[in-house]
């Protein structure tokens, strides 16, 4: 079964409410969006900063230009999701927004589900990505020397604990060695327990949960995927930076690739954004990021990421339980260049570098995981992909 952390970034969006005394009922609040009715996902996603507290990432005074390009021409079969229309695809799939940007221009845009090209959708587990590229920020920035550095060098909070002699490298890659229960279906999992801990002393809400756990293998000898892990360099982030993810997002990332819109950043116990979860974005903003990386990132000219900082980060570096999958900076990797942020109820962006092609899904299915509805997005891609080569 695929895991894009359902439950925890479900419930991480309880930050609802402004009183430390309601934390009981803001995770409550947050742990129902995985039980929404199918009409209450399709409002919700869009709407995710009407209902919970966040931080914004504002645009900057120009945005990155899109130009209309050449119409796909689409042969969709009909076993790519029960339809052989991009309309009826995305009736199927339950998706509100897909747009193919291919050498920066858009070759497809289309919206469902009352979404529209200036609403936000929610980003689920795919802002792990963003999270990510901000390590790589603040490496070239100098706020983190290296990523081959103990992780407590940068959070004294997780001294002496299982996470002494983890380097940031291990938490990128989910390969720490830490124990950590992943089951959604256990209300007494790692998963289900760490989105109710609250901050203590100096320590937020992350660290002083994450500090409690034990190790099971050598740091860099095993993957476990581990949400709480990804909160952590969120965590990693804000202390080496001294500024909130979406201060630097805005700073790294937002301006730099000329989006055209602000950004919503759902923040959690400790009123700091959920590195791991909860970015609200529009479609064209979302397709932008992968516009942004394959040009190498750069702001006036310059990357703000090291050299060879998305070749490795979007490497296969370690093998996954996904068939298929492996695993890089918090980038799924296929091994042939290309590689995806993934999140819960559809959220995709496909990156292809060498065709400079980008495509974006935002949905709300039905249920947190499909595979079925997963492996219709992987070969609608496929078929952009030889469209996009027989039609350039």
């Amino acid at each position: 079964m695929p895991r894009f952390a359902p439950l925890l970034c479900a419930l991480a969006v309880a930050a609802a409410l402004a009183s430390p005394a309601l934390a009981d009922t803001r995770a409550l609040r947050g742990a129902e969006v995985l039980f929404w009715s199918q009409a209450q996902k399709e409002n919700g996603f869009q709407h995710m900063e009407d209902q919970f507290a966040y931080r914004t990432a504002h645009h900057g005074d120009h945005h990155t230009m899109l130009a209309t390009g050449k119409a796909l021409n689409l042969a969709l079969p009909a076993a790519t999701a029960g339809a052989d229309t991009v309309k009826g695809f995305m009736d199927a799939q339950k998706a509100a927004g897909v747009i193919v940007v291919h050498k920066g221009k858009v070759r497809l845009e289309s919206y469902n589900l009352g979404f529209g090209p200036t609403g936000r959708w929610t980003s689920f587990s795919v802002a792990k990505s963003f999270t990510s590229t901000l390590v790589g920020a603040a490496v070239k920035d100098g706020y983190i020397k290296s990523i081959d550095d103990p992780v407590t060098t940068y959070i004294k909070g997780l001294k002496g604990s299982a996470y002494e002699g983890v380097t940031v490298r291990q938490i990128l890659t989910m390969t720490s060695g830490v124990k950590w229960n992943e089951d959604y279906t256990d209300i007494n999992s790692d998963v289900a327990r760490f989105v109710m801990a609250k901050p203590e002393g100096d320590a937020d809400a992350t660290v002083a949960y994450l500090r409690t756990l034990k190790r099971e293998a050598a740091p860099g000898t095993k993957w476990v995927y581990k949400t709480g892990e990804t909160n952590l360099i969120g965590t990693l982030v804000m202390q080496a930076t001294h500024k909130t993810l979406s201060q630097y997002l805005e700073e790294k990332i937002w301006k730099p690739a000329g989006m055209e819109s602000d950004a919503a950043w759902l923040t959690d116990l400790s009123d700091e954004e959920v590195g791991g979860c909860c970015l609200s974005v529009t479609l064209r903003d979302y397709a932008r990021l992968g516009v942004f990386l394959i040009g190498g990132a750069k702001a006036n000219g310059v990357s703000v990421l090291p050299d060879g900082w998305m070749e490795e980060a979007t490497r296969k570096q370690w093998e996954t339980d996904e068939p298929g999958l492996g695993y890089g900076f918090q980038w799924w990797a296929k091994g042939d260049g290309t590689y995806d942020a993934l999140g819960i109820f559809g959220q995709r962006i496909h990156i292809d570098p060498k065709r400079q092609l980008v495509i974006v899904f935002v949905s709300a299915w039905p249920t947190a995981e499909d595979d079925k509805r997963r492996a219709q997005q992987t070969e609608f891609c496929n078929i952009v992909t030889a469209a996009v080569d027989a039609q350039p």
